[in-house]
């Protein structure tokens, strides 16, 4: 008994199963309950499973449907490796919002019928049957109005020439056949295929959000430090303030950086306050960590009165966007004892037994001079009272949070708040600063952070760092952005310790052309490399005192990295491939310390078309200038010279399959010619890296 009759001409579907089944889609995050995460402009790979039983031809169709459900591109899919029924295509949103995207499956009538045509004409077999067929075929377009609405005139005419050629007597067959298969039919037939039992999976939920989300360079400073001097009659530190800070970020901005992270910017309490080095004991005029929030002076809604006022900071805020910058602010959710939410609201917090409120600790750590927030006892009181905190700040010009420990807090806590800050203000960016285990990390991507910090600092050697780069453009991208940070105040890796200049410039190498987000904490330009005994962290850590730092004396002696961090971040902002995440491939190279990756991206990926007019760009290696192209050499060694033979994948490269191409390096301006497998020798002496474009045909030079 046949459960259900479907007429094999109409575009319908058996319940729960499309005739042509469509499985295993990507990017859906948990089956859809999460959206997968898109940036305003970003290329996006989807891809499904498709079969069918038989062998006749098929085809796939990914469509994107913008807030409002309207169709806003149609690109055909195209299969994979061959036995895996794996299809792919590129999908790039461009404009904001929740999107959905759909899979659409289809018999692919056209090929079906040319396939076994060419072979049966050949063999002799129902020549005319064939022929006849193929006049059906196209006729079915004339024979219904509804039919005909679905091509454009260009493809009807088409159609109309292709009937008038397989019915030419005076043409042999196979000549025929031959005739109807034009380019032009051939590429309508690409944008417009002849379809039949056609299905269409549920859509899929794709956040495409601005690009800031996605994409930037990141500068962190101490306000505080900047400008920070020691009165000479009194011998003790004057704090720098938001209008020292402000002469900055001109020289940020010249660097090339998008973003200026702050650390928190409140009040800092007195008990138990840290001293230099995170001593236990404090000095009078020491100034504490930051991070421990709050006094009587006011807590997370508050500024630090040596750092000025709200006018002042909303100054700041302005100068910085007259420089391009945006402002991104430390969301700490942590107290000091001083806090004024202690005493207002200690349900808050974490009573122990003894009656006292339990301090922050990472063992072996002790953070005696911060409170963590406990979410168990008034959870809606507390999760209003931080969305009122945000809000606030937006409202002075803040748009970017980097969130510190948001793994220590509760995952609905953090839905909750992203979702409702985003409903008003969906420009709003939040990073999450956690280094935890990768559940935990993936999980605050899924609800909704749009970048993390992760483990690139600690991947050295070139295997540690290829499977990372894999994992987080292939494994993760839909829902976990890594912002690579090359230090933190926290964080100064082994690799850095040595002092190599060539170490810093291999970190920031890697770090600014994998990654469309990557960041530097101030003093990174100048080689700070010496770390507190037995801890991964600065002496004289930052965190606890005053560092104010010559960076205009040091780049004139030609002690810093920032020329070289300038020349970066120039190569990142012409280059559209480097702000794309999913696009990077590794390649190989012979040697255990030369890593090769590179980065493609086409002016308008293939297929698309725009507000359903059905306009098609098909870019492929002989549009190569509309293709920016991006391979990274790169030594992992910083000490000795490394030489290799590395072998390139054209086609990861859309490069053609043979023929030599030329290639310029963006740091040195050299050209050379390459093929497949090319020498490179890197002293890091000298370069750590080359960053090739490939250059279009007519920029070659003899």
């Amino acid at each position: 008994m046949i459960p259900h009759q479907v007429n094999p001409t109409a575009e319908s579907v058996i319940p729960s199963v499309t005739r042509i089944p469509v499985t295993d889609v990507s990017p859906v995050v948990d089956q859809g309950r999460y959206p997968a995460t898109a940036v305003l402009g970003e290329d996006i790979p989807v891809s499904a499973t498709v079969f069918r039983e038989g062998h006749d031809s098929l085809g796939v169709t990914v469509v994107l449907l913008d807030p409002e459900g309207n169709e806003v591109q149609r690109v055909r899919m195209h299969p994979g490796a061959p036995g895996t029924d794996r299809w792919h295509a590129r999908i790039r949103p461009s404009a904001l919002g929740r999107h959905t995207f759909a899979i659409e499956s289809y018999a692919d009538d056209f090929l079906t019928w040319y396939r076994a045509a060419v072979i049966k004409v050949d063999a002799g077999v129902d020549v005319q049957l064939m022929l006849d067929e193929g006049v059906h075929l196209f006729e079915r377009v004339q024979r219904s109005r509804a039919e005909r609405q679905k091509f454009t005139p260009q493809a009807c005419e088409l159609f109309a020439d292709a009937v008038t050629v397989l019915r030419d007597s005076s043409l042999s067959p196979p000549q025929r056949l031959e005739q109807i298969n034009t380019a032009e039919l051939q590429q309508v037939l690409e944008d417009q295929p002849l379809r039949s039992f056609v299905g269409t999976t549920g859509g899929y939920p794709l956040d495409v959000q601005r690009p800031a989300a996605g994409q930037g360079s990141w500068y962190e400073f101490f306000p505080r430090s900047e400008g920070a001097y020691i009165d000479e009659d009194t011998g003790l530190w004057v704090s720098g303030s938001f209008a020292t800070a402000e002469k900055r970020l001109a020289e940020v901005a010249e660097m090339g950086f998008t973003v200026v992270y702050l650390p928190p910017i409140h009040p800092i309490g007195t008990t138990h306050r840290k001293g230099p080095n995170n001593t236990l004991t404090a000095g009078e005029h020491d100034p504490g960590s930051p991070w421990a929030i709050g006094s009587p002076q006011g807590g997370h809604d508050a500024i630090h009165p040596d750092l000025g006022k709200k006018k002042d900071f909303k100054r700041f805020v302005k100068t910085a966007r007259k420089h391009q910058l945006e402002i991104a602010l430390d969301l700490a959710l942590q107290c000091s004892p001083d806090h004024p939410w202690v005493e207002e609201h200690p349900e808050w917090f974490t009573t122990r037994l003894d009656g006292t409120i339990a301090y922050a600790e990472n063992p072996p750590k002790k953070y005696q001079d911060i409170y963590p927030l406990n979410f168990d006892h008034d959870p809606q009181g507390l999760a209003e009272e931080i969305h009122r905190v945000v809000l606030h700040w937006i409202k002075l010009g803040v748009k970017i949070f980097r969130v510190d420990n948001p793994h220590t807090k509760p995952l609905w806590f953090w839905e909750w708040l992203i979702a409702t800050v985003r409903e008003d203000h969906p420009e709003t960016v939040f990073l999450a600063e956690a280094f935890t285990r990768p559940a935990m990390m993936h999980a605050l991507g899924k609800i909704g952070f749009q970048q993390s910090y992760g483990y690139f600092t600690w991947r050295n050697s070139r295997d540690e760092i290829a499977g990372y780069l894999h994992e987080i453009s292939h494994d993760t991208p839909a829902f976990y952005r890594p912002n690579f940070f090359v230090n933190t105040p926290d964080i100064l890796t082994e690799f850095l310790q040595s002092g190599l200049r060539s170490a810093f410039a291999i970190r920031a190498t890697l770090a600014a052309t994998a990654s469309p987000l990557w960041g530097v904490y101030s003093g990174f330009e100048l080689f700070e490399h010496v770390p507190r005994p037995g801890a991964e962290e600065y002496i004289d850590n930052e965190k606890y005192q005053y560092r104010p730092r010559d960076f205009r004396g040091a780049e004139a002696a030609g002690n810093s990295l920032a020329p070289y961090l300038r020349h970066l971040n120039a190569i990142r902002a012409t280059h559209p491939a480097l702000g794309q995440l999913q696009n990077l491939q590794l390649h190989s190279a012979d040697t255990p310390n030369i890593l090769v990756y590179s980065k493609v991206r086409n002016a308008t990926p293939a297929g698309i078309h725009r507000d359903r007019d059905l306009v098609t760009d098909s870019l492929g290696p002989e549009h190569s200038d509309s293709i920016d192209r991006v391979i990274v050499v790169l030594t992992t060694d910083p000490e000795h010279v490394q030489e290799a033979t590395i072998t390139l994948d054209r086609a990861a490269l859309q490069l053609p399959a043979t023929g030599e191409f030329q290639v310029k390096d963006l740091i040195t301006d050299a050209v050379w010619t390459w093929s497949d497998q090319n020498y490179i020798r890197l002293d890091p002496g000298i370069h750590v890296a080359h960053i090739l474009t490939v250059l279009p045909p007519e920029e070659e030079q003899s």
